[in-house]
């Protein structure tokens, strides 16, 4: 079966070379990859949404810096899958995602590494064809495991489907409970009392497309509705052929118990309020994910959710992320192609859309321990994982492999540079021209993030308006100028503070008379990211914000 389909793929490269139909476009020039190559043959069936057929797949990888050619044997994966298109609004695009899933002879499913990652039956095709950085999704993934959670792990590749060569895909673990995706306790069938009860359940909030569909709705409509829009909560695991009335009943409250705990007057206790039902700090790690992304599905799509077994904790945990394709400035729509503002205030910008964002994000930021805990996470981020150069560096280590020669066959292959696709806020005519852009706006973002995000520092500004204090450039890199007047003889000084309220910067200056003065401050040594600052004179005092770029 191998020899045949390479012996009658490159026959039929020579029939069409030879009649002059063969193109640069055309699939069947390719032959080789510095990625792993994927081959699929479905003999002759047609991939559908649903159900999954039965196809074979094949994969080779030789290793790093190794090429891999299309007539070298399959030695990563060789056998059978179960493959049908998956997504929701993706499906209308002509480069189709997939979903698969490794099966025996039996068709029963069975588990095996793919190019590295840990062994699994289940995982996702993934097809960027409206990202046309191509690594939207890996990147987001990337930033959610440097957050120390899990999220899908992620190989590039190339695609070959029935002799046709199909560009560039991502390989993503697909979310789902496994010991090593979302690592919680399995529920069976006859787990319906006592501890066992109490997890592990996998819940989502989406479109009911796809897998699911079954759940029940929320007893709070999301704040902003201007219609019939409600939050409806799925089954992922169990899933809904399989979970038991037990389990639904007890799922159920327990988030119904959560939504009424948060939004009651004691909400912020910390004994008895939201903090017993969730593990808050996975909270604040997929809000950050989210809004460093402004990804425009976060919180009410695609949004997973999952609760441990009460003997781990038992608490409501936030992720793992997932689909991000739209964000990172992808969107045309709801100011999501802007750099600027919260993701989510999306009920409030766009409440005619169907699928809006449950109160829980704005009720958690009237808690000012959540503020305080927010802030510390962010400021720590900035300092180490989420450094802009750091982010920088990993993108441009993805482009350096993906443009060497793949992003070329691509978008031969798919020749959407230059052209707008359903909903591009931004259209570059190049690859090159297509990830700068998002550079430039990732470094906005973080910057726009660092002055608007909730501080540690709560109460710098005085209410004496009699010092006017100004700094420039806002952002700043090597040095910054503080430009102060004075309104009477004396001394002024200026202290620069951290996101957690440390002292890293100070001088003063000793006038003889009032009047207008300029104060120079080196910062060489500080780290790039947002800072506070506090001037005082005799006159009063005054405070800032101010951040500095790499």
């Amino acid at each position: 079966m191998r020899f045949y389909f390479l012996k009658n793929l490159r026959w039929y490269v020579i029939v069409l070379a030879s009649t002059g139909l063969i193109s640069a476009v055309n699939a069947q020039t390719f032959t080789s990859s510095n990625l792993p190559i994927i081959v699929i043959n479905t003999n002759g069936q047609a991939i559908v949404d649903d159900p999954k057929i039965v196809a074979t797949m094949g994969i080779i990888d030789n290793g790093v810096g190794v090429r891999n050619n299309l007539t070298d044997a399959f030695n990563n994966y060789n056998g059978k899958i179960g493959i049908e298109i998956r997504g929701s609004s993706s499906q209308m695009f002509p480069k189709k995602q997939y979903g698969f899933e490794l099966i025996d002879d039996l068709g029963d499913g069975v588990n095996a590494s793919l190019l590295g990652l840990p062994a699994e039956e289940d995982w996702v095709l993934f097809a960027p064809y409206n990202d046309k950085s191509l690594m939207r999704d890996a990147l987001a993934y990337k930033l959610g495991r440097d957050l120390g959670r899990y999220a899908p792990r992620t190989r590039y590749c190339e695609v070959v489907i029935n002799d046709t060569y199909q560009g560039i895909y991502v390989l993503i673990e697909k979310i789902k409970r496994d010991k090593n995706r979302v690592d919680i306790n399995s529920l069976n069938v006859d787990e319906n009392s006592g501890v066992n009860l109490t997890g592990g359940y996998i819940i989502k909030i989406d479109k009911d497309t796809g897998t699911g569909g079954d759940g029940w709705t929320s007893s709070f409509t999301p704040p902003g509705r201007n219609g019939t829009q409600t939050i409806f909560f799925q089954y992922e695991y169990p899933k809904a052929d399989d979970i038991t009335s037990q389990q639904k009943a007890y799922v159920q409250q327990f988030m119904t118990d959560f939504e009424f705990t948060l939004k009651g007057t004691g909400f912020a206790d910390p004994v008895n309020g939201y903090a017993r039902f969730i593990d808050t700090e996975s909270f604040i790690d997929y809000y950050i994910a989210n809004e460093v992304s402004k990804n425009v599905d976060a919180y009410r799509l695609s949004t997973f959710m999952y609760k441990e077994k009460d003997s781990d904790g038992g608490k409501l945990n936030m992720g793992p992320i997932w689909d991000f394709n739209l964000g990172f400035g992808n969107a045309n729509y709801c100011t999501q192609g802007n750099p600027e503002g919260w993701v989510t205030k999306f009920n409030t910008i766009c409440p005619q859309d169907y699928w809006l964002i449950p109160f829980w994000w704005d009720q958690l930021m009237l808690d000012p321990a959540y503020r305080t805990k927010l802030a510390a996470r962010w400021a720590s981020l900035r300092a180490n994982q989420f450094k802009t150069d750091r982010i920088i560096t990993y993108i441009d280590s993805v482009y350096t492999v993906l443009n060497a020669e793949a992003q070329q066959r691509n978008f031969e292959r798919w020749p959407v540079l230059g052209q707008y696709v359903w909903p591009n806020y931004y259209v570059g005519p190049t690859f090159q021209a297509e990830v700068n852009w998002m550079k430039d706006w990732i470094t906005n973002r973080l910057n726009w993030m660092d002055l608007n995000m909730p501080s540690v520092i709560t109460s710098t500004s005085e209410s004496n308006p009699e010092l006017s204090v100004s700094a420039f450039p806002n952002p700043f890199s090597k040095e910054i100028t503080i430009d102060y007047q004075l309104e009477s003889a004396g001394t002024f000084g200026i202290t620069l503070f951290d996101l957690l309220g440390r002292p890293v910067l100070t001088a003063s200056e000793n006038r003889v008379q009032a009047g207008t003065y300029q104060l120079i401050l080196q910062s060489h040594s500080l780290p790039a990211g947002a800072y506070y600052y506090k001037a005082s004179s005799a006159s009063g005092s005054a405070s800032g914000k101010v951040i500095k770029c790499e």
